[in-house]
């Protein structure tokens, strides 16, 4: 009798252990390699060793793609949304082996492989568009994007053959459709977000933003000091934080600043000098001879920088 009601219990369970271990596995990957990208991109770890070369990864992390929205001056990375799928089907995965909750274990089995499924069809759909969109548009290259769509894409297969569906067909109309949804989403957030709409200039592609903001007198006369001191901004026309560096100064002053492009295919690049001097960064500056990575306040370049004039930055 004992072992009828183990077999009964078990059947009641949608779905293989195996598959929801597997999914476990790749989601907690998942959830170090975005995490590792976010926490970079925050400035909580320093530079990532990216496989296949760091400018590429820069690159492509650092692009105008590499970030989901902008509130109030703070940037959430794309990779923060990755983490969020990732470390939610984590414990999707894993909720149905929690003992207290063996009571329910039948209905959160169904309910969590179908957000699993929904979230890894998400997931993959955005993640090929955005491989499309490194390849095609940024022209560059990123193992720790390729091996988040690597993730997505295995646990979207896991879940379709590991969940003990009854109705396939139910399943993969629904898949459709998000597809469709996500897929078009996904279009009409890169068309948003693309350079080719901002204010970049029009003669080629591999120059930075146009620096929008006016200079006070203050950013000028720091800027000038720099220059004076020899200092070099290493910047890469894509990279994002060396756009919002010259922003801090202003239009005026960052004409005053000597400033190196690093990227290969950058305009007028001097990517051989950023190699002579170990430049994995950007932006990164020169200062007295010290490398200093990271874009930096005002007030700090003035202080390295023995900065004496008026300091009334903002």
């Amino acid at each position: 009798m004992g072992t009828t009601r183990l077999k009964t219990r078990r059947r009641s369970e949608q779905g293989f252990k195996w598959s929801r271990i597997a999914i476990a596995i790749l989601s907690t990957v998942g959830v170090i390699d975005t995490g590792t990208i976010t926490l970079n991109k925050w400035g909580f770890i320093g530079t990532l060793s990216c496989p296949g070369g760091i400018e590429g990864c820069n690159k492509v992390l650092n692009s105008a793609w590499g970030t989901l929205l902008t509130i109030n001056e703070t940037s959430i990375p794309l990779s923060l949304a990755g983490f969020s799928g990732y470390l939610l089907m984590l414990v999707m995965a894993l909720i149905t082996f929690t003992p207290w909750l063996k009571d329910k274990r039948s209905d959160l089995s169904k309910r969590t492989w179908w957000l699993i499924f929904l979230i890894s069809c998400s997931m993959s759909i955005f993640s090929i568009v955005l491989i499309g969109i490194m390849v095609f548009k940024i022209q560059g290259f990123c193992l720790f994007c390729i091996i988040s769509g690597i993730i997505s894409i295995s646990i979207l297969v896991l879940s379709f053959i590991g969940g003990g569906w009854e109705d396939t067909s139910e399943l993969i109309f629904r898949g459709i459709i998000l597809s469709l949804i996500v897929f078009l989403g996904s279009l009409i957030w890169a068309s948003s977000v693309s350079p080719n709409n901002k204010n970049i200039s029009p003669n080629n592609y591999n120059l930075p933003p146009i620096v929008q903001r006016e200079s006070n007198d203050s950013a000028i006369e720091l800027a000038k000091h720099l220059k004076d001191e020899g200092a070099k901004m290493y910047f890469a026309y894509w990279c994002k934080y060396c756009a919002l560096q010259k922003e801090l100064f202003g239009k005026e002053a960052v004409s005053e600043l000597l400033l190196v492009e690093c990227a290969e295919d950058g305009v007028n690049n001097q990517s051989a000098l950023c190699k002579e001097k170990g430049i994995t960064s950007y932006p990164s500056w020169e200062i007295n001879g010290e490398i200093t990575s990271g874009a930096q306040s005002l007030e700090e370049l003035a202080k390295i920088s023995n900065y004496k004039g008026s300091k009334e930055f903002k």
